[in-house]
């Protein structure tokens, strides 16, 4: 678990699945500016099976352990691209922000070691 102030990441588990199916096919989950996943359990299950170690999903969750969201990344190329989605009714209050700067932090400490072991070889 990746622990801030006010939020953890968590790596999302086989058992949060089925929420995060839900928040996938919620028009509002995304927003106005994002595509709608619409996505069955199903295909989330295969999706989740089949993920490489280059892509990983977190849950965002307060403190108090409620879940409000999703954040992720993946590789592309040779950059990692970060992806998140937080409840309508948590929005505006700071954890996505929050969220964003351990996702930061996590992957330039991650992949900085990654790239000094593969020098060192």
């Amino acid at each position: 678990m990746l622990e801030g102030k006010n939020v953890n990441l968590r790596v999302v588990e086989k058992e949060d699945l089925p929420m995060v199916a839900e928040w996938l096919n919620d028009l509002d989950f995304f927003g106005e500016y994002n595509p709608l996943m619409q996505m069955s359990k199903a295909d989330l299950q295969k999706d989740y099976e089949t993920s490489s170690a280059d892509e990983k999903w977190f849950s965002i969750e307060k403190k108090d352990g409620n879940k409000i969201g999703n954040i992720g990344h993946r590789s592309v190329g040779r950059t990692q691209e970060i992806g998140y989605a937080v409840l309508p009714s948590e929005r505006k209050k700071g954890y996505c922000t929050e969220a964003v700067k351990i996702m930061v932090d996590y992957l330039f400490l991650s992949k900085v070691w990654f790239v000094f072991k593969l020098i060192q070889t």
